[in-house]
């Protein structure tokens, strides 16, 4: 069923835009916070340590969330892609699922040792989670009516592919992811 309203659609205005801007602007100071954590020459337990990976997993959620929400607009127009939309939110919330798991285990020992994520979730979780979102956003950019311009899915990937080459860039990856989600419109243009 077509919603007919902005709340059959979905979240509000500025609920949409606050997630898609705090999940990479919390992703950013993750990296801040971790290039700080690295100028002793150790990343590792302590108060940097702590508060970057509690901002990560914060994060991560919110990437969560905002796939949720990405789904719940993108049904709202085009139903009958639900397969497509579906399995692309699914592979993001299996992906985040996994990071939170292994950032739990950073920030908790006990966690990791009582709880290891299994091997094949460990190296295909992030790639499930960065996979998912980007489809969930070139249908966004796509499919109309557009919720990003058609350049935004290429710089949040041009975002990941930073955080691939090295953890170093998690600050240059967050702003280009950032900047790939600032201009996304939640509301139907009329």
């Amino acid at each position: 069923m077509i919603a007919t309203d902005a709340r059959a659609a979905g979240p509000s205005l500025p609920a949409v835009r606050m997630v898609a801007v705090a999940a990479p602007a919390l992703l950013l100071l993750y990296g801040i916070c971790r290039l700080v954590d690295g100028l002793d020459g150790d990343h590792g337990p302590g108060w940097a340590w702590n508060i970057g990976h509690s901002l990560f997993f914060v994060s991560i959620a919110l990437f969560a969330a905002l796939a949720v929400q990405l789904r719940r607009m993108l049904l709202a127009t085009t139903p009958r892609r639900r397969a497509l939309t579906d399995a692309a939110t699914a592979a993001t919330l299996i992906g985040a699922a996994a990071f939170l798991w292994v950032i739990l285990g950073d920030l908790f020992a006990g966690f990791a040792d009582a709880a290891p994520l299994p091997d094949p979730l460990f190296l295909i979780g992030p790639l499930l989670f960065q996979l998912g979102l980007l489809a969930l956003l070139v249908r966004a950019a796509t499919v109309r009516p557009r919720r990003l311009p058609r350049w935004s899915p290429p710089l949040v990937l041009l975002g990941f592919v930073a955080l691939a080459v090295n953890l170093d860039l998690l600050p240059v990856g967050g702003a280009l992811i950032l900047a790939g989600l600032l201009p996304l419109r939640p509301d139907t243009p009329r």
